[in-house]
């Protein structure tokens, strides 16, 4: 009976797993600190942190986790102070497919953190214990509400508001990118137009574009790029709105090679008005537009 209860343990632990599968690296390059175990004690706990915590009452499968890596660049360190900045980058397979496709590619540069080695870092969400766990936290509801988004419209909701949540608690720590006035590209500004109804047109691309495009490449290539191309005309409506909108270039950050690669290979589509609606929407990558060859 006790190893059939351990089967069965053993089973459920592989079949419901936490929502994230999760590098994080620690660069100290530039720190040239003599204490350099530190930075492996940090980079080692905060593996086991955001890859063990389960952040939603969601039941992921194993196979089912997302895929992601957070790349932690110190650029100073000075007793348990860490001045440091932080790429976040998500993927999601696809379909039929052995491709991984970019789902959120940002770079914060305000991770400001208070860290002594070896303490224990637990989320409590209705707290704010560390700028470490708080910022953490908030990244790992932002890549699963991202996520979620591609597989369902406004999927992911319930994880931004939770992320929302989290800035809100951090708000008492003092510490920069939680707040309006601390920059117009920062992580207050982030969730709060992951909620906007304004912006909720991106949203509904990202499932659009995935779900709707990007999965149906193995059954009818040519489909999916038009699918592709009404997905990203119908920015328009948000560029009418806010032309250069932050979070037109945090979907553009993660897309734009993608979308190079799509439209100049394969069959042929017309993409003269989409080039030009490209070209409004994220100049930052006219040069990518401009090679565009179909």
């Amino acid at each position: 009976m006790r190893r059939i209860i351990c089967f069965l343990l053993l089973v459920t632990g592989f079949a419901n797993a936490q929502e994230l599968n999760c590098e994080v690296r620690v660069n100290s390059e530039r720190v040239g600190a003599t204490n350099q175990q530190i930075f492996r004690t940090l980079e080692k706990s905060l593996n086991e942190f955001i890859n063990k915590t389960k952040w939603s009452e969601t039941e992921y499968k194993a196979k089912e986790r997302i895929d992601c890596t957070m790349f932690i660049n110190v650029a100073s360190y000075s007793g348990d102070q860490f001045s440091a900045t932080l790429q976040i980058q998500s993927s999601r397979p696809i379909y039929n497919s052995t491709y991984a496709t970019p789902v959120f590619n940002f770079n914060d540069k305000d991770f400001n953190f208070k860290y002594v080695e070896f303490e224990n870092l637990f989320f409590n969400p209705n707290s704010f214990d560390s700028n470490l766990i708080s910022v953490m936290a908030f990244y790992a509801n932002i890549i699963i509400g991202m996520d979620a988004d591609t597989y369902s419209p406004l999927g992911g909701t319930d994880y931004f508001t939770a992320a929302q949540s989290i800035a809100s608690t951090a708000q008492q720590g003092g510490y920069k990118g939680w707040s309006q006035q601390d920059g117009n590209q920062n992580r207050y500004f982030l969730i709060n137009d992951l909620l906007s109804n304004t912006f909720a047109p991106i949203r509904e691309v990202m499932y659009d574009y995935h779900l709707g495009a990007l999965d149906t490449f193995g059954d009818n290539t040519k489909a999916g790029k038009e699918k592709i191309k009404t997905a990203l005309m119908s920015l328009q409506k948000v560029y009418d709105l806010r032309p250069n909108a932050f979070l037109t270039r945090v979907f553009f950050d993660a897309k734009a090679d993608e979308i190079l690669s799509i439209f100049s290979a394969g069959p042929s589509v017309n993409i003269s008005d989409l080039t030009e609606m490209l070209n409004k929407l994220s100049p930052l990558n006219s040069s990518k537009w401009s090679s565009i060859k179909f």
